[in-house]
């Protein structure tokens, strides 16, 4: 070493992660060693560049900084100290292409770990060393993921905690996920939201987590992409899954915030119908937007702000060529305003709202006495889809035809996953997830008054309140109000007892409801002599949240 001419040095330092120089002083440590042996050498430094990720060298900030300061210099009048061999480049290849590129500039390339030189000998053992380097970083890499991958299929999930999750000591050792609030709420709020259909597109998923500061964001904004892995993360049910290591769904260790079944349902909206895009113009300045109509040409009025002399004026009208009313302003606190009042009008007397409330805790309580012979029926469904797979698998064996194969994968796949939809519904049938009273406070709130929602200042709640009374548009006329709507299940089953004088009477029959979300919803009731027969597409569950307790 005492033989080398001084030069002036320029020293590389480098880590593979920002979390290395967090977690410890690996660039302070590989700089303070350059520095001794520039100093032992002779040589001056002039120039010190640190990276802290990894990957090809043209990708690193510093290592490209670098590269332009040397071809600026004169050749042979620098060199490039790095600590170690692996702190250069991170395989064979990268390793003399670098190389290749500091020869060009006439830069050489020293470190206090290793001797460097021009002849044969010299550069066969630094490919060596190269080469070794390279190996030991694949072997690393690979033990990591053999680890990662048993440990994934063991139900723990291996990766970076989602939102609303967290990682904490796992008592088996290890770490695992735990529900992180306040953001495990409101990610439960959003993916129930969705496939309840109280937000009907990603972008209103979207707005709604973006409403929240204790969510991760760019500048107020969430990213597209990210609200659509969120949606299809099945993490979020209970279930691990990483199909590129080969892991089909299997039950996790975490807590899940929403069920499969919630999760399938949004896995439905997403990639079944087509639904129109949510307009960006949307916002809490016009709630009624999309909802109402004008009553001469039937079309879904717009609406704006109208600039007036000393301040706005904001406005519904409609814009259909050739209709009466096309052109004519609104005022919005006009149309809102009598909007407001159709709502109240439907307020239900309180003795009614008692009496649907009985009605449906009887219903409650009779779901709940069915629930062993379902649990029993559920069991004996599973034990069928068992003996399928077993026969699918032995046909899988047998087959060496790469199109049944992949067609006998499938159906498999979609077997394990009615499984694991069914042995959830076991579960819930040995504890109620809720109390009654829990379930339907909120829905019978909204009942006994629509403007429960309504006036809310979330443009989300303010929605669902329209959503929740009118299952079509509304129509108004400008001079007329708001013609005749047809109201949704719930106020058409209260509607029914309207002028009718009845006591409450012991239940004389029950149908079994049957229903999944937006499926068909069939309930008949039966009071004394006044029998309430409901069956109706959607909507009902949305309000009432009706679904049995187990």
């Amino acid at each position: 070493m005492m033989d080398k001419p001084a030069k002036k040095a320029v020293l590389y330092c480098r880590v593979s992660s920002p979390h290395q120089v967090k977690r410890g002083d690996g660039l302070g440590s590989q700089e303070s060693r350059n520095r001794d042996y520039c100093k032992h050498i002779g040589h001056e430094v002039v120039k010190v560049f640190k990276d802290d990720f990894t990957g090809q060298y043209a990708r690193r900030p510093a290592m490209d900084e670098m590269m332009k300061y040397l071809k600026k210099t004169p050749r042979g009048s620098h060199v490039v100290v790095i600590d170690d061999i692996n702190r250069f480049a991170r395989g064979l290849e990268a390793h003399l292409s670098l190389r290749a590129a500091l020869d060009s500039i006439g830069v050489g390339l020293e470190s206090p770990s290793i001797e460097f030189g021009d002849d044969s000998d010299s550069r066969l053992v630094e490919h060596l060393l190269a080469s070794v380097s390279q190996h030991s970083r694949q072997k690393i890499q690979e033990t990591t993921i053999h680890r990662m991958t048993e440990r994934a299929k063991n139900g723990f999930w291996v990766f970076q905690a989602p939102w609303g999750y967290k990682y904490a000591p796992c008592p088996t050792g290890g770490k695992m996920l735990v529900r992180d609030e306040p953001k495990a709420s409101i990610m439960k709020e959003a993916l129930e939201g969705f496939a309840l259909g109280r937000f009907e597109s990603q972008v209103e998923v979207k707005r709604f987590l973006e409403s929240f500061p204790q969510i991760p964001n760019t500048n107020g904004i969430i990213a597209n992409e990210r609200v659509h892995q969120l949606l299809t993360q099945i993490l979020f049910a209970g279930y691990v899954a990483v199909p590129r290591w080969g892991i089909t769904p299997r039950l996790g260790k975490h807590e899940p915030l929403i069920s499969l079944e919630t999760f399938n349902t949004i896995q439905e909206r997403l990639f079944g119908k087509r639904r129109a895009p949510i307009r960006a113009d949307i916002n809490e300045d016009f709630p009624l937007r999309g909802h109402v109509c004008c009553a001469s040409c039937e079309k879904p009025m717009t609406a704006n702000w109208s600039k007036g002399t000393h301040k706005s004026y904001a406005y519904y009208l409609c814009r259909t060529k050739d209709c009466s009313e096309s052109g004519k302003s609104i005022p919005k606190d006009q149309l809102e305003g009598d909007f407001e009042e159709l709502l109240n009008s439907l307020q239900p007397a309180p003795t009614l709202i008692k009496l649907a409330e009985q009605m449906f805790r009887d219903l409650w309580d009779n779901q709940a006495n069915k629930a062993s012979a379902k649990k029993v029926e559920i069991k004996q469904q599973i034990a069928t889809l068992d003996r399928e797979t077993a026969q699918l698998l032995k046909r899988l064996v047998e087959s060496d035809v790469r199109a049944v194969i992949k067609t006998y994968e499938n159906r498999i796949a979609e077997i394990e996953n009615q499984k694991n939809l069914l042995a959830e519904k076991i579960g819930k049938r040995d504890v109620p997830v809720a109390s009654f009273d829990e379930t339907f406070r909120t829905a019978i709130a909204f009942l006994a008054n629509p403007c429960f929602l309504w006036k809310s200042d979330k443009l989300e709640e303010k929605k669902m309140a329209i959503k929740l009374t009118f299952p079509s548009h509304i129509l108004y006329h400008r001079n007329e109000g708001v013609r005749t709507a047809q109201l949704s299940l719930p106020f058409k089953a209260l509607g029914s007892f309207f002028g009718l004088k009845r006591e409450m009477a012991h239940p004389a029959r029950f149908e079994r409801a049957t229903f999944a979300f937006g499926g068909q919803h069939s309930i008949q009731l039966s009071y004394g002599c006044f029998t309430l027969d409901i069956s109706e597409s959607g909507g009902f569950g949305k309000c009432l949240m009706l679904c049995t307790p187990y």
